[in-house]
């Protein structure tokens, strides 16, 4: 069953339009600590809610792991879930993903909504059936492909969220822009970070979706064009378990956003992408994300890092490049004199 990704304009009437097509005995709402705080008050007092028992857990990427996720099953179980109830997800990409996986297992399957509050989460973690947690180190190591009945897409949730987070999410809508189109991406580069326009900003998100649900409809389980969506993600992975691993973790996005810029270099030296539009959209991430904290010393654990990428084939480190904007050249390798080179250039541009 296709999962009914709305824009939604009000959210308690696409909320009980979604909860009654969901089979539903019990329903469990899933917040962490920030979005129970921040997000819940614009859903306490929707009737269709009246009591839904609410599961919190502990915030941000380092608490999505096996013992969250215990706690949540554990949550359901001691609520009197069944296979007819019905959990909500209300959050980021964090609470998405984790929330997402604990429902598609606990008692083989249970119908799940998602309701994204961060920038990120609405043009990327609620969207596609991607579930997981993260496991030894390693991002989203264990997971399902599993649909939400409906993701609900609200943009008032944007004004819970910091600068940060804001760029954080718009990483994603910049590499949806670059596998897209020209003007999408013109756009997207054109975009006042600092002050964002929010109508602008929610027209912008609708589009993003869009461009993700096209390729998801596509290939559902990523064996071919689905990978255009990992454009800066090799690298950008590798930076956000690094960051992880040393305590100093960053923010998805950010990390991508780093990613970008070493792949859209990879792009200009192997694919032939043009070099002022690299420039561009690499000025861009600069002036608005800086630049990853690593040394030459490091290239040595991010390389490692890399031959564990899920999207690897016998060892072989895959990338996702662009022979110019919407030019997608998927299952690309380099030796690891190029991916050095690569991080060189976001060290010194």
């Amino acid at each position: 069953m296709k999962q009914k990704v709305i824009i939604s304009e009000n959210l308690e009437r696409d909320l009980v339009n979604a909860i009654s097509e969901c089979e539903h005995d019990r329903i469990f709402i899933l917040t962490d600590e920030t979005t129970h705080e921040k997000c819940m008050p614009k859903m306490q007092n929707f009737l269709c809610l009246k009591g839904a028992q609410s599961i919190v857990i502990r915030p941000t990427d380092t608490h999505k792991t096996l013992d969250t996720l215990a706690e949540v099953w554990t949550a359901l179980s001691q609520g009197g879930a069944t296979r007819h109830s019905l959990m909500i997800n209300l959050g980021g990409g964090m609470v998405t993903d984790l929330g997402g996986f604990a429902a598609s297992t606990f008692k083989r399957g249970i119908d799940f909504i998602n309701v994204p509050t961060t920038l990120l989460a609405m043009v990327d973690a609620s969207v596609g059936g991607k579930t997981g947690i993260n496991f030894c180190g390693l991002k989203n190591e264990i997971g399902v492909f599993s649909d939400s009945r409906f993701v609900i897409i609200n943009t008032s949730f944007l004004d819970t969220l910091d600068h940060e987070n804001i760029c954080s999410g718009y990483a994603e809508m910049l590499k949806h822009g670059l596998i897209s189109n020209e003007n999408h991406w013109a756009e997207l580069v054109g975009f006042d970070l600092d002050q964002p326009n929010l109508a602008q900003l929610q027209r912008m998100v609708a589009e993003s979706i869009k461009v993700k649900e096209l390729v998801v409809e596509e290939d559902p389980h990523e064996h071919g064009i689905r990978k255009a969506l990992n454009l800066g993600h090799t690298i950008g992975h590798a930076f956000e378990s690094f960051a992880m691993k040393h305590d100093r973790a960053v923010l998805h996005g950010y990390a991508v956003a780093y990613g970008l810029v070493c792949e859209l270099y990879m792009s200009a030296c192997k694919a032939g992408f043009p070099t002022d539009k690299m420039r561009q959209t690499v000025r861009f991430i600069i002036d608005n994300y800086g630049r990853f904290p690593f040394t030459c010393d490091d290239y040595p654990e991010l390389l490692e890092l890399m031959r564990h990428d899920k999207k690897n084939t016998a060892g072989t480190i895959n990338f996702t490049l662009l022979g110019g904007i919407g030019d997608i050249r998927i299952n690309q390798t380099a030796t690891k004199e190029e991916i050095e080179e690569a991080m060189d250039f976001l060290r010194e541009g």
